[in-house]
């Protein structure tokens, strides 16, 4: 559920920046954050939790330390 909420949180980060914002921040495949909400929601009993499990433990990372960098910026 919190890579739903990450993925709509960017989702509408992204809108509400027209966006111009995540753009900015190239090193994320934002479009696959955004995307993951939609997957998830809409597709579960398609979701391969290896893939998850590789999401949570290999990508979460970076995009928390890139958050924390958009923060700073702002």
């Amino acid at each position: 559920m919190k890579l739903i909420a990450i993925g709509e949180s960017f989702k509408n980060i992204d809108k509400i920046t027209n966006g111009e914002l995540l753009i900015n921040y190239p090193e994320i495949e934002w479009k696959k954050i955004k995307g993951i909400r939609d997957f998830m929601a809409h597709h579960y009993f398609d979701i391969d939790p290896d893939v998850i499990f590789d999401i949570c433990k290999n990508k979460i990372n970076m995009l928390y330390k890139v958050t924390k960098k958009i923060k700073n910026d702002l």
